[in-house]
């Protein structure tokens, strides 16, 4: 697959990495040599200095052979142009990074994709969402819904608490428990367990489940003195800061601390006034003691600066806050950010990363989750009739080691899968894969 990627920011650089593992023809074009130098050398992919929004340059690259050209420049209108320039030229898909909404509603769809953009990714909207997923109940580190909520996979680290620890998981239930283990995450070792591998203190564990047994895996998991959220404060006034405020449900209270006037002021038109707008350091304790955060139960950290934001998160749980996210876009600083118990971690260029991988796969996916502690991704799977998967019992099926079918929905209904599972056509199948596996899934499901 010939895959062009225009831009070596950051989205483009992590993606162009992500790719090059997978024996893709890579191909990295912008218009900094610089930015390019490092990456050849180190990576399976080709650097070409030349601009993303130049006709000549993009038929130097060969964009009219491209199967999928990507445009994540910082610049919105580049993207566009890029895109617009590159499926002219022949390329069969295109992807256009982007920072308006607007570009996003359903009516638009079409209008895009008669001037040559076929899918629009905006990275700041994706995080924003993940952020109000994560917060939904402070005990929990990640939350995914698939197929609107029909199946659950949640994240949450144990405790002393905890009444799972130390007993191999094939003493923890039978068939029907109404759970399933998908990964354990220890230190900085993700397993996909077996039978006879055990939960120990300090591991996350991710389980898929359905909604009616969350009180349950609540209760196991020894987190049922977890105040439930309903005070957020975010710490910077970012486009994030932005979108979280307007997805989060009605019954929370939020405040947005942004230290720059005028972005207070711009904030104020963005948001409406259920959003309280202080104008203030995040970073000085009397202030935010002052406007309650020791009443507050998840504080989320937004500024530009990953560093920041990770001391600012330490700090709101020296002051008693259950639920911290932080934002670290520098990826070196994730396992340290782990490491000192920061809550959840965002990184939006990995969440934009896991968005534009799920295009280049064949099989029918709907949706790709790139776990930020873990080593691993989720893939929610449309089982055809004729898939592998729909021949055998799960048990079966000789799936790779380092890979576990999660859960299904059947008809609109969640199902815990066990070894003794046939899955059938029409079947969301999720699957949970240890990093760079799920081209190898994906044999199982075409």
């Amino acid at each position: 697959m010939k895959i062009i990627i225009a831009g070596a920011g950051a989205v483009g650089t992590h993606l162009a990495k992500l790719l090059s593992r997978e024996r893709q023809d890579i191909i990295l074009i912008d218009d900094s040599e610089e930015k390019l130098s490092t990456l050849s050398s180190n990576f399976d992919l080709m650097t070409v200095c030349a601009s993303p929004s130049s006709i000549s340059g993009l038929k130097e690259v060969g964009a009219k052979d491209a199967d999928l050209f990507i445009a994540v420049t910082p610049d919105e209108s580049r993207n566009m142009t890029a895109c617009m320039i590159a499926s002219n030229l022949g390329a069969k898909k295109t992807v256009a990074r982007i920072d308006n909404y607007e570009y996003l509603l359903p009516k638009n769809k079409e209008f895009f994709k008669k001037l040559g953009v076929d899918s629009l990714i905006y990275p700041e909207m994706l995080a924003a969402k993940e952020i109000v997923s994560s917060m939904r109940m402070s005990w929990i580190r990640q939350w995914w819904e698939f197929c609107g909520g029909a199946l659950i996979l949640l994240g949450t680290k144990m405790r002393e608490s905890a009444e799972i620890l130390n007993i191999p998981l094939q003493e923890l239930g039978g068939t029907n428990t109404p759970y399933h283990i998908v990964a354990i995450k220890r230190g900085n070792e993700t397993i996909i367990p077996r039978g006879n591998d055990v939960i120990k203190l300090y591991d996350i564990v991710y389980f898929t489940t359905i909604k009616k047994y969350i009180p349950y895996i609540r209760k196991i998991a020894g987190k049922e003195d977890y105040a439930d959220v309903r005070k957020v404060m975010i710490m910077g006034g970012s486009r994030i800061a932005v979108r979280t405020a307007q997805y989060v449900p009605d019954y929370m209270q939020v405040k947005i601390v942004e230290h720059d006037v005028n972005r207070c002021n711009r904030l104020t038109e963005l948001l409406d006034d259920k959003v309280m707008i202080i104008n203030g350091d995040g970073r000085d304790m009397d202030l935010l003691t002052e406007e309650g955060m020791k009443n507050t139960e998840a504080f989320v950290a937004l500024t530009g600066n990953s560093e920041t934001n990770i001391l600012a998160c330490l700090a709101a749980k020296r002051m008693g806050v259950s639920k911290t996210v932080a934002e670290v876009e520098n990826i070196d600083y994730i396992s340290m950010a782990e490491s000192l118990d920061i809550g959840t971690v965002i990184n939006k260029k990995m969440i934009a990363a896991s968005h534009i991988y799920q295009m280049m796969l064949d099989a029918d996916v709907s949706n790709v989750k790139s776990l930020t502690f873990a080593n691993a991704e989720v893939a929610e799977f449309t089982v055809k009739s004729d898939s592998k998967v729909a021949k055998h019992l799960v048990k079966d099926l000789g799936l790779p080691k380092g890979a576990t079918i999660g859960g299904l929905i059947r008809n609109g209904e969640g199902v815990v899968v066990t070894g003794d599972t046939l899955i059938r056509a029409g079947d969301h199948v999720v699957v949970f894969c240890l990093n760079m596996m799920i081209k190898k899934i994906e044999k199982f499901f075409n």
